[in-house]
């Protein structure tokens, strides 16, 4: 047990019995302000504007039939990890979905996400703690994860993490409910 911010969390490897609660959990978000991509000749700059009203993002369903991971795979193989955080009413409050790259030793943050009661508490920051263990246990140089340029919020939290930008993808959402937004891929070395 680990207290963050006056509440006591349970954090704990996933198991099959979380996936439902996972799968639900709200990750949704709400921002006054949104990071403005502009590509450059020599790489892309970023400006943090305002936007009113306020954005409100829900991310659709995973869609996992295709080319998400099998239902009978193991989100906690050896290369792969879900942390998940469980508060004191004995509810899912996050989750962090990882995996490990030994030919590249990076660690990737597949997936983070906060109950909204749990927010600005802390509990990201100690979901990443979680995976900062995992990557120096596999031998990690360094974590990456992928952001979308109007998730401010969450940009702002991997910022005081450690973690800063490290590339763009201004495609890599065309054709889904995304579409128009810009992916930004943010790295910090291993701690």
């Amino acid at each position: 047990m680990t207290t963050v911010d006056d509440m006591t969390y349970t954090f704990r490897a996933a198991r099959p019995e979380d996936t439902p609660a996972v799968e639900a959990l709200d990750g949704s978000f709400t921002t006054r302000t949104i990071f403005h991509v502009a590509v450059t000749e020599d790489g892309f700059a970023l400006q943090e504007i305002p936007v009113d009203p306020p954005l409100h993002k829900v991310f659709p369903p995973e869609d996992t039939a295709d080319d998400g991971p099998a239902a009978d795979e193991d989100p906690n193989s050896r290369n792969s990890r879900t942390f998940v955080a469980v508060g004191p009413d004995g509810c899912l409050a996050g989750f962090a979905a990882v995996s490990y790259a030994p030919w590249n030793r990076r660690l990737t943050i597949e997936d983070i996400e906060v109950a909204p009661a749990h927010r600005s508490q802390g509990l990201g920051r100690a979901l990443v703690g979680h995976a900062v263990e995992f990557a120096r246990e596999r031998g990690a140089r360094h974590l990456w994860l992928e952001v979308t340029n109007i998730n401010a919020p969450a940009i702002h939290a991997y910022r005081r993490m450690g973690f800063t930008f490290c590339g763009l993808d201004t495609t890599l959402y065309d054709g889904t409910p995304s579409s128009g937004e810009q992916a930004l891929f943010m790295s910090m070395p291993c701690p």
